[in-house]
């Protein structure tokens, strides 16, 4: 099974449709997350080590404008492979390091501006497009593989948002809103990515508005389904070493 995962790309399992309602939606509680957050919050440390929530959110607003704009995401790129590191380390870096100098309130408006640019540009990605390979292969569960460009725009540009939104939860205590049509869908989709790692059976019981059943056979797992996709990202303390990319 995890050879076969190796070999060909990965493509989005969800329709492109789905694909953006969920998008829109992301970006929208995102705002709003950040929009009800006090002074204070934003120096609080997250579960990311190296940044507190402000670094944090500036991260995601340098992901938005990649989304939103070819010649930026070009941009970003390329000043990323000019540090010479692990590719993805240097851009996330580049992002914060570029809007260090940005207020919590300039961070959130700017996000909430250009949000709706991400879904657009990527809602109008053309399907041959998004069936291309990305350039670069990805390291998941230590091995290389290819993922298409559908499935970054599609699947990894969202839930990027969605960990991180859980991140902000976390740190500060803000609500994290969650319901069955948007987070349910995100991680049923996970859920699927995640059988398809693993390659052998088990039943999995998911709590909470997001959660549901999976699977039949093999041993019964049972977790938050919150706290289940934080494990298979790096986070949280749920005993699972499969790893899924978020």
């Amino acid at each position: 099974m995890t050879a076969a995962l190796t070999a060909r790309p990965r493509t989005s399992a969800l329709g492109h449709d789905t694909a953006m309602r969920l998008a829109a939606t992301e970006y929208e509680r995102i705002v709003a997350l950040l929009e009800g957050l006090a002074p204070q919050d934003w120096a609080k440390p997250t579960d990311c080590p190296a940044w507190d929530v402000r670094a944090m959110a500036a991260h995601l607003l340098g992901m938005a404008e990649m989304s939103a704009s070819i010649r930026e995401s070009m941009r970003q790129v390329k000043a990323a492979q000019a540090r010479g590191g692990v590719f993805i380390d240097e851009l996330t870096d580049l992002q914060v390091a570029e809007r260090a100098g940005m207020a919590p309130a300039a961070i959130v408006a700017r996000y909430a501006e250009v949000a709706p640019k991400a879904v657009k540009a990527r809602r109008r990605m053309p399907w041959f497009v998004r069936r291309q390979k990305m350039p670069a292969a990805q390291v998941v569960n230590a091995r290389e593989e290819t993922w298409t460009l559908g499935f970054l725009s599609d699947v990894i540009m969202t839930r990027d948002p969605w960990m991180h939104r859980t991140d902000f939860a976390r740190a500060t205590g803000a609500p994290l809103v969650l319901t069955a049509e948007h987070d349910g869908v995100l991680v049923a989709d996970v859920v699927s990515e995640w059988f398809e790692r693993l390659g052998r059976p088990v039943a999995l019981r998911l709590t909470g508005p997001a959660g549901g059943t999976w699977g039949q056979g093999g041993p019964e797992l049972e977790f938050d389904a919150v706290e289940f996709c934080r494990a298979l990202s790096g986070r949280g303390t749920a005993p699972l070493d499969t790893e899924v990319p978020f």
